[in-house]
């Protein structure tokens, strides 16, 4: 079948995309920009990559007619904006008018649960975005989740972070709140079992793995897996608010997100019984066998996707990232240094592994307090990490930075600075000719921008000349 798959460069869209390829089908990956489309895919002859943003209906057109089933996967997760739901019902609405002017046979949502009375307002948004895509020209088939579990998920990298950071935590009431966790491999297989069957058309069914938790129990039972010995006090008195920023300041969420967690681990996830299981031939793993499997794929090395990745969870570079690709020349500092490189393959190895636990190679701890204080001020820090340690792709985040260019052959990268600033940030290295060249630019906003540029100025001079020396070292 000829498959369109919206949010191609989110967390699920990017892990079903191998599994429907597996499948022989050829599909159609809608992106907003296609700099971020993993490489692989423009060598693959069974993906087309298009330019659709369902806010645009001038980028509709790029949609093609003969498509046979489409994915929606559109979620904003991290936009915490009183204007999101409306964004999300527009972009619903843009989708569904779109589509009927297609051949599509079925629409494949993925959701959330809503079993409860009282929604949270992002579950509230995607009960909505349910009844705004039903259509008479075209079968929906409707999965809810609730939280997913896998490797570069938010729920797992946050759980992660509380674990290992954590031996005793005084935690909000809300961890006893219960859910039905489910492995990411058991949603990507009704996902793809859904695509053109006609059993699931117009339907909607809840999926949830085995258990009923609660949200201590499951990090107690990640603890376990992990061999540690973790303590945890819930109390009454953190109000949301208290507890998004206890969510911020631990881990490493944005406060956008943090938010909407807290918003939503206030009400209970309990899935509705159905025969979905059998149909598709899925029997879910339970919550420590998806923690298990999650760790065997980050020894590896092999996450495919990270929430981390997406563009909205800094709310720096909401726009295409074409629009950073040429730094700007005029009204700009810059602190440019270079040095002869022997053995370019090494240097390059050395630049595609900066970040996350490598560090940046000198005056680290310098990098980290300047983390600190962008927490402070609400901006990421470093906590985000990346998602691979030894790859780099254009949209991967990295510590505060963004992947704006990477191209090994090109022996070029570039990186956008997503910390708090008083003005914009690039760094960029390159060889030409046998020379590494490394160059930090700073375009200031007003005053502040240029008192800001002064005052690091002395530390700019310490740390890039260190970074420079050591990635040019042969050893």
């Amino acid at each position: 079948m000829k498959i369109l798959v919206t949010g191609a460069t989110g967390y699920i869209g990017k892990r079903l995309i191998p599994f429907l390829i597996h499948e022989g089908h050829q599909v159609v990956c809608c992106v907003r920009d296609k700099l971020r489309a993993d490489k692989s895919y423009i060598e693959e002859e069974l993906i087309d990559i298009v330019e659709v943003d369902f806010l645009k209906t001038e980028t509709l057109k790029n949609i093609p007619k003969d498509i046979d089933v489409a994915y929606y996967l559109i979620h904003s997760m991290s936009n915490s904006s009183k204007s999101f739901e409306s964004l999300e019902e527009r972009c619903a609405i843009n989708f569904k008018s779109q589509l009927e002017k297609t051949q599509v046979k079925q629409v494949i949502y993925l959701s959330g649960i809503t079993n409860e009375d009282e929604l949270s307002k992002h579950l509230r948004s995607r009960l909505n975005v349910e009844h705004t895509l039903a259509s008479n020209q075209y079968a929906t088939t409707i999965f809810k989740a609730g939280i997913i579990v896998g490797s570069g998920s938010s729920s797992f990298e946050i759980i992660r972070d509380l674990v290992e950071k954590l031996p005793f935590m005084i935690a909000p009431k809300w961890l006893d709140t219960k859910t039905q966790p489910l492995a990411v491999r058991d949603v990507l297989t009704f996902l793809s079992g859904a695509a053109g069957n006609k059993t699931l058309y117009n339907k909607t069914y809840d999926v949830f793995g085995p258990e009923i938790l609660t949200y201590k129990q499951l990090l107690l039972q990640f603890a376990e897996v992990r061999d540690l010995k973790r303590y945890i006090l819930t109390v009454p008195v953190m109000t949301p608010k208290l507890s998004s920023y206890w969510l911020y300041f631990v881990t490493s969420t944005s406060y956008k997100l943090a938010s909407t967690l807290v918003d939503s681990m206030g009400v209970q996830i309990i899935g509705k019984p159905s025969n979905i299981n059998k149909i598709l031939d899925v029997k879910p793993l339970t919550y420590k066998q998806a923690v298990a499997l999650a760790f065997e794929k980050i020894e590896q090395n092999s996450i495919i996707s990270s929430w981390k990745d997406s563009m909205v969870s800094s709310g720096r570079l909401r726009n295409s990232l074409h629009k950073y690709i040429n730094v700007p020349k005029y009204g700009c500092f810059k602190d440019y240094k270079e040095r002869p490189i022997n053995n370019p393959k090494k240097t390059i190895d050395k630049i595609w592994a900066i970040g996350g636990k490598t560090g940046w190679y000198y005056g680290t701890f310098l990098w980290r307090i300047r983390g600190y204080i962008d927490k402070l001020f609400g901006g990421i820090g470093l906590r985000r990490g990346r998602t691979n340690p030894t790859e780099l792709h254009a949209g991967d985040a990295l510590d505060f930075w963004r992947v704006i260019f990477a191209d090994k052959a090109q022996q070029k990268l570039l990186l956008y600075a997503e910390m708090r600033l008083p003005g914009e940030a690039w760094l960029e290295f390159k060889i030409e000719n046998g020379i590494l060249k490394q160059t930090a630019t700073f375009r200031p906003l007003g005053l502040l921008g240029r008192i800001y540029w002064f005052s690091v100025l002395p530390f700019h001079g310490i740390i890039f000349k260190g970074m420079i020396d050591k990635l040019s070292k042969d050893s």
